[in-house]
């Protein structure tokens, strides 16, 4: 799952979507899901394997090439229902006609994007009436947590004030603040209806650190999704999970 942080990231959105399509559309429905910024295709797979037609958009050459190389590993009737196209999720309008689709993912972007709205607009306009947004963004009311944890406080009084920051990979990116973008879903016409938060006890572990015992991980996710679902601690998560649905 490549590392502590990721399967954290992984299975809790993924439990999330699951949770979000069973409350959202009639038992065994199979969906139209558009996954924008796929990565690697974890959650596009995952979803494919429920039985739902799935359409990977990924700019990134490499990464697509992974996801390919992931989906040939499936069974043929997985691989039917996957589709995996090169692209910007800022460009959806160019590939797809409004209305497509009945989920859109788009878990990991927004910190790229320095000016999301026209972008979350464009995705909004991708769903069918009630259609589910999913979005996975960072934590801009939490962007202290991190290195306060590691005893840089000069980094943690400068998050205070802005929401822009330096990623692992060595990027400059920024994060979204729970009010900003709960005002912008209501303005694109799918305002949020669910959120939670993801790693809120494990941001700090080494990406590449092995995973524990299948115990001792069924009990870390069993408490990282207790606290992504309660306040006070869901705030603090350094990733947000919001949902939104198309009126």
């Amino acid at each position: 799952m490549g590392g502590l942080r990721n399967a954290v990231r992984q299975e809790l959105v993924g439990r999330q979507v699951d949770e979000q399509i069973v409350q959202r559309f009639p038992v065994g429905q199979r969906l139209r899901v558009l996954d924008v910024g796929m990565g690697q295709g974890t959650q596009a797979l995952r979803l494919a394997r429920a039985g739902h037609r799935v359409t990977g958009l990924e700019k990134d050459p490499g990464m697509l090439e992974v996801a390919r190389e992931a989906l040939s590993a499936e069974p043929a009737g997985i691989q039917e229902r996957v589709q995996l196209l090169e692209g910007d999720g800022r460009e959806t309008g160019a590939h797809f006609t409004p209305g497509s689709f009945d989920v859109v993912l788009c878990h990991g972007v927004l910190m790229y994007v320095p000016e999301p709205d026209a972008m979350l607009a464009g995705l909004a306009r991708m769903l069918a009436p009630g259609g589910l947004l999913s979005l996975l963004v960072r934590n801009g009311d939490a962007l202290a947590m991190r290195p306060g944890l590691d005893g840089d406080w000069s980094g943690a009084l400068a998050a205070f004030e802005s929401v822009d920051y330096t990623n692992r990979l060595g990027l400059e990116v920024r994060a979204d603040r729970l009010s900003e973008l709960t005002g912008t879903l209501s303005g694109i016409g799918a305002p949020l209806q669910a959120w939670y938060g993801v790693r809120v006890f494990t941001d700090g572990t080494e990406a590449g650190g092995t995973l524990p015992p299948e115990e001792e991980l069924d009990r870390l996710l069993a408490a990282e999704d207790r606290a992504g679902r309660t306040d006070p601690y869901r705030g603090v998560a350094a990733l947000l999970h919001l949902c939104g649905v198309r009126g």
